[in-house]
């Protein structure tokens, strides 16, 4: 059997059991409840005037010519990440071309031999890539935002690693069943057993956090007041940010360490000027509180679809954040549930496993700045019809 051959056939296995991924082209006038553009701001004419009139004063809006430790380091990067440090509260910031490459370089090179890193059990997989390359002990999860688990853990790990290093790996929000991580109660935990933070360091990722959480789209951390409690922070601007890359927040030690460590900076080429404008008008209205309004009318919207999905328990996921999620048991259910929802005019996408556990299979349904309540309404509306008429659901599923 030659290697195409083999290819075939495991895309076949996959294919029949309904976890075969392929790319697809949303509909153009199709309504956006899927994307992770939490305030609109891929939509908005006021971002898109300020970003072609900030290309218009750059010298140049093409490529960085390569890597930040040759010739793609710049004025301009350097002074974006000083403001994005001090707007998050924090000493220094280090861009990176991706959220992906930031947590695989966090997590790859921070762990000193024989220290240990503890991880909520959904967290992302740029974070598993990042420990599968480490020099950590020891990769131990801890039940999903479980506080009491995650003593236990902390604990056993103490008691047989005593004096090493333990790294803690969060989400503020967690991205396929979007509740908040239990954070303020995680740090009382670890200052119990490390009141003088001798052994004990918070990474975060702010994902899907930024922009929706906080004064001024902050985060999460602001919004706790724990920016002093949290090691290494990580915000993305590919998402509410409508932009490119992410920043590791730290102290100078830290940034002064990526950048002599973190091999996806040394060995890529940085991202081009148009990208860091992007992220530069982004902040700019951050800052001067244009998406202050957005943010409140997203949460209100938020609000009201959980008010009006009244869905048997168990169906709906227990997430206050924009990120929804519509739980059917198997990947065939959520498949038709999507496609009869893209049938209707609406952008949702299904989330299969593996890609969250079997059983937990579900629609993820994205709520953002720029959906009308009429929009949400309507949503709701066909989510019941599919209840009512799919004979694949059981009956007590049905409304």
């Amino acid at each position: 059997m030659t290697l195409q051959d083999q290819l075939r056939a495991t895309l076949a296995k996959r294919r029949h059991i309904s976890k075969l991924r392929q790319l697809v082209v949303n509909p153009a006038h199709a309504i956006d409840f899927s994307s992770n553009d939490f305030l609109g701001l891929s939509h908005s004419l006021v971002f898109r005037e300020k970003y072609l009139s900030e290309l218009s004063s750059l010298p140049t809006i093409l490529g960085s010519t390569g890597s930040r430790l040759l010739d793609g380091n710049s004025a301009y990067v350097e002074d974006l990440e000083k403001r994005i440090a001090q707007f998050h509260n924090s000493e220094t910031a280090l861009i990176f071309n991706s959220g992906f490459d930031a947590n695989a370089s966090l997590f790859s090179t921070l762990p000193q031999p024989g220290d240990i890193i503890l991880y909520d059990q959904l967290i992302h997989a740029s974070v598993h890539e990042g420990m599968r390359l480490s020099r950590a002990a020891k990769k131990i999860p801890f039940l999903h935002s479980n506080v009491e688990d995650f003593e236990r853990t902390l604990v056993d790990v103490i008691k047989q690693y005593p004096g090493k290093n333990v790294f803690i790996a969060l989400e503020t929000v967690y991205s396929m069943d979007g509740d908040v991580a239990p954070l303020k109660e995680i740090v009382d935990v670890l200052r119990q057993y490390w009141p003088n933070r001798e052994n004990g360091y918070i990474i975060v990722d702010e994902a899907h956090g930024t922009g929706v959480y906080g004064t001024l789209g902050r985060g999460v951390v602001h919004q706790l007041g724990l920016e002093d409690e949290i090691f290494a922070r990580l915000h993305t601007f590919g998402k509410a940010l409508a932009s490119h890359g992410a920043a590791v927040l730290g102290s100078g030690v830290l940034r002064e360490y990526l950048i002599n460590y973190a091999r996806p900076l040394i060995y890529s080429t940085f991202m081009p000027f148009n990208c860091l404008a992007s992220i530069k008008c982004a902040y700019d209205m951050l800052e001067s509180g244009q998406t202050a309004p957005i943010q409140a009318h997203l949460h209100h919207i938020t609000q009201r679809f959980r008010e009006t999905i009244k869905l048997p328990i168990g169906t709906l996921l227990p997430s206050s954040s924009p990120i929804q999620g519509v739980v059917l048991n198997g990947n065939a259910p959520v498949r038709a549930l999507a496609a009869y929802l893209n049938g209707k005019g609406f952008i949702v996408k299904p989330i299969c496993s593996p890609t969250v556990p079997k059983g937990q299979e579900r629609v993820r349904i994205c709520l953002h700045g720029h959906n009308t309540t009429e929009e949400v309404d309507n949503l709701v509306a066909e989510i019941h019809a599919f209840f009512q008429i799919s004979p694949s659901q059981p009956e007590e599923a049905k409304l």
